[in-house]
């Protein structure tokens, strides 16, 4: 089941991502390799912020580093927008399906509470 106000968004999104590259004449640079590239770059910079942090307390974001981790995030999420359009890719739709493959692979009942890869359940 889609909820229409988040693909509705995502879409819209898409379309001013296509706009404004298209109005800088990027376009030409956002091919799903370069876009692939930048996406990842972003998102070792996320990793930075959380790279000396306790994992029990990485939530816990302090107020001055917070601003600069929404961007971050926002960058990804920009870049895997674009490559998502650039690829004829229903983001949404993707989501939806590796959520049920992902709900088969870890049955709750086999996996509550463990991060094992779904490779080292026994069937």
């Amino acid at each position: 089941m889609h909820d229409n106000r988040n693909i509705d968004s995502i879409e819209s999104l898409r379309d001013r991502l296509r706009e404004f590259a298209a109005e800088r004449d990027w376009d030409q640079f956002h091919t799903p390799k370069n876009l692939s590239m930048a996406l990842i770059a972003e998102a070792a910079e996320l990793v930075e912020h959380f790279q000396w942090v306790e994992g029990g307390t990485s939530h816990l974001l302090e107020e001055k580093v917070r601003p600069s981790v929404e961007e971050e995030l926002a960058d990804i999420f920009i870049y895997l927008v674009r490559i998502a359009d650039k690829l004829g890719i229903d983001l949404y739709g993707a989501a939806e399906r590796k959520i049920a493959i992902n709900a088969r692979k870890y049955p709750a009942d086999k996996v509550r509470g463990s991060a094992r890869k779904y490779t080292e359940y026994e069937e």
